[in-house]
C-alpha cells in the first residue's frame, strides 16, 4: 500500500507547496516512487499537462521535483476566480462551469468523491504521496465543507506536518493556535511542526520551540532558513516577492490586471530584467518593454483598464518600445472583442473595443476552453522577430475563444503590427524559450548600446523553464538544492518515521 503524508500550513503563502517539492526530490533521491496531491486548488497560475488538462502549477512543478510528468489526478480540482465571488470550476483536467462560492460549497460532498477517485488512483502507481493542504486547516467557519485539508487526511489516514512562517511574525501562536482550533481526533493527526523563512540565530529560538514541544506534545521536525531558491509562484501573493536582476539596465512594465493569470510566464525575465507589476492605476513611468499578462477575465479587465487611463499610456508607446500581449492581453491589444455571454461576469452579449493595435479580432461564443502544449514555427517579422525565422517556440495554451488575425507571428497564432514591435500570442510558457528570450534582449539591450549581458551570472535567483525541470545554474539542479537545505534543516530520520517508511 501507498505511504501517506499532509503538509498543512498556518496560512497561504508559508511555503507548502515549496515543502512538497523539496520531499518529493528527498525521496525520489532515496529510491522511492514518489507523486505529488492537492485536492483543491485556488489559482490563476496552471499548467497543461501532455493530456491537455489543466492543473495548478504548483503541482506540476512538485511533479518535476519527483521526476514524473504532471497529471489531472495530483489536482483533481482546480478553482480560477473570476470575480464577483465566482470560480471556474476545473475537475480533473476539464473545466465544469462556473460556481459561485456558495453554489461550490453546496456541491462539495459530490466532488470530494473525485477527489477519492483521484488519490486512489494515484496509491495504486507510486508508493508514497505527499499532499499539500490549502490555506489553514483550521478554518472552523468551513470546517465541514473543506475538502483541501484534513478531511482529505482522514481518509488517507495521513499524518500531517504543520508549517509556520516565521518571517509573518507570530509563529508561535499561529501553530498553538492552528492546533487548538482542530477537532480532537484532528489535533491527534498533528505529528510534527516546520517554521519556515527563518533569518538569524536558531539558538533565540531554543526555548519557544521547547515551549510548543511541552505545551503540544508535538515535535519541531525543524528550522529552514529563508532560502532564494525559487519555484514558480502559485497565487499573486507573491508578486511583492520579485527581486531585481543584478547589474541590468532593462526596465520591463507588466500591467498587474486585477484578474492576472499565468503571471509565471515572465519569471525568466526577472533573471535579467527589472520586471515591474504596475498596477492599473500606478506609474507606468519610461519602460522598455510592455507586457500585458494572461487575465482569467479579459472583458472586465479591459473595462478596468480603461477606466483606469492604462489603456492610453499603452497606446502612446506603441511603435516605439516592445508591447507584448499573451493570452488575454493578446485579446486585449486586437480590434474588438465580441462576448456572447461566456467570458464577462455579467454573463450578458456585448461587444467591447480593443486597444486596436493589432488587426485582430476575438470572439467568445461557447465555454469550450482550448488547454494544449504546442510547438510554432516563428513567421513574424520585425525587429525582435526576423532573427528568429523559421524556428521554433514552444509553450501551451489556456484561454477560451477564438481570434483571428491578419498577420499571426507563430504559424497560425498570434499578431503583429507593421512595425513588427506590438506582438500577441497564445502562448504561455513563450519567454521560456531560449530563443525568443534572447532576441527580445538583444533588441532592448541595443537601445542602451550595450550587448546582453549573460543570464547565469546576471540572476541572483533560479526561476523555473516550465519544460518538465528547472534550469541548472552552473551545474546546480535547484530542486536537489533545494532537498539539500531541507535535509540540513529538517529532522527527516523522525519524518520517515512519521511517514512510516
Amino acid at each position: 500500500m501507498a505511504r501517506f503524508v499532509m503538509i498543512c500550513g498556518t496560512a497561504s503563502h508559508v511555503g507548502k507547496s515549496v515543502l512538497v517539492a523539496a520531499f518529493c526530490r528527498l525521496l525520489v533521491n532515496n529510491g522511492y516512487k514518489v507523486a505529488p496531491f492537492k485536492s483543491q486548488n485556488m489559482s490563476l497560475n496552471s499548467w497543461v499537462t501532455e493530456d491537455g488538462d489543466e492543473i495548478g502549477i504548483a503541482q506540476a512543478v512538485q511533479a518535476w521535483a519527483a521526476r514524473i510528468q504532471p497529471s489531472a489526478d495530483m489536482n483533481p480540482v482546480l478553482l480560477k476566480p473570476k470575480g464577483d465571488m465566482v470560480s471556474q470550476v476545473i475537475l480533473h483536467g476539464k473545466p465544469l462551469g462556473d460556481r459561485k462560492v456558495g453554489e461550490y460549497y453546496d456541491s462539495t460532498e459530490a466532488i470530494f468523491q473525485h477527489v477519492c477517485e483521484s488519490l486512489e488512483a494515484l496509491a495504486r502507481s507510486y508508493e508514497v504521496i505527499v499532499m499539500e493542504g490549502a490555506g489553514s486547516p483550521a478554518e472552523i467557519n468551513l470546517y465541514e465543507q473543506d475538502i483541501a485539508n484534513l478531511r482529505v487526511a482522514r481518509s488517507a489516514d495521513a499524518p500531517v506536518v504543520l508549517v509556520g512562517d516565521i518571517e509573518r511574525g507570530g509563529v508561535f501562536a499561529s501553530l498553538y493556535g492552528t492546533v487548538q482550533l482542530l477537532a480532537e481526533d484532528d489535533q491527534k493527526r498533528i505529528k510534527g511542526f516546520i517554521i519556515n523563512k527563518f533569518r538569524g540565530d536558531e539558538k533565540l529560538l531554543e526555548p519557544g520551540l521547547t515551549q510548543l514541544e511541552e505545551l503540544t506534545g508535538i515535535p519541531v521536525l525543524g528550522v529552514i532558513p529563508y532560502v532564494n531558491v525559487r519555484l514558480p509562484s502559485e497565487d499573486s501573493v507573491s508578486l511583492g516577492d520579485t527581486l531585481p536582476a543584478a547589474h541590468s539596465v532593462l526596465d520591463i512594465a507588466v500591467i498587474r490586471l486585477p484578474h492576472i493569470s499565468n503571471f509565471t510566464d515572465f519569471e525568466p525575465l526577472e533573471a535579467v530584467a527589472r520586471v515591474r507589476y504596475v498596477s492599473l492605476d500606478g506609474d507606468l513611468d519610461e519602460p522598455d518593454a510592455i507586457i500585458i499578462p494572461g487575465t482569467k477575465n479579459t472583458v472586465d479587465d479591459l473595462s478596468a483598464m480603461r477606466r483606469s487611463g492604462m489603456d492610453k499610456r499603452i497606446e502612446a508607446r506603441a511603435g516605439v518600445i516592445p508591447i507584448i500581449g499573451i493570452c488575454g492581453g493578446f485579446q486585449m491589444l486586437g480590434e474588438t472583442i465580441t462576448d456572447e455571454g461566456f467570458e464577462g461576469t455579467q454573463n450578458q452579449s456585448n461587444v467591447v473595443e480593443g486597444l486596436r493595435l493589432l488587426h485582430a479580432r476575438t470572439v467568445f461564443n461557447s465555454s469550450e476552453k482550448r488547454t494544449k502544449q504546442v510547438e510554432k514555427r516563428v513567421t513574424g517579422t520585425g525587429p525582435v522577430l526576423d532573427h528568429l525565422r523559421n524556428q521554433t517556440v514552444r509553450g501551451y495554451e489556456i484561454h477560451m475563444g477564438t481570434t483571428t488575425s491578419a498577420l499571426p507571428i507563430f504559424g497560425d497564432d498570434g499578431g503583429q503590427d507593421a512595425t513588427g514591435l506590438v506582438l500577441g500570442t497564445y502562448l504561455h510558457g513563450l519567454f521560456h524559450n531560449d530563443n525568443f528570450r534572447s532576441a527580445l534582449l538583444e533588441h532592448l539591450h541595443s537601445k542602451h548600446m550595450e550587448k546582453p549581458h549573460d543570464p547565469r551570472r546576471a540572476a541572483p535567483q533560479r526561476s523555473t523553464a516550465l519544460k518538465g525541470q528547472l534550469p541548472s545554474d552552473q551545474g546546480v539542479d535547484p530542486f536537489d538544492e533545494l532537498a539539500c537545505v531541507v535535509l540540513d534543516h529538517v529532522d527527516m530520520e523522525a519524518l520517515y518515521s512519521i511517514i512510516g517508511l
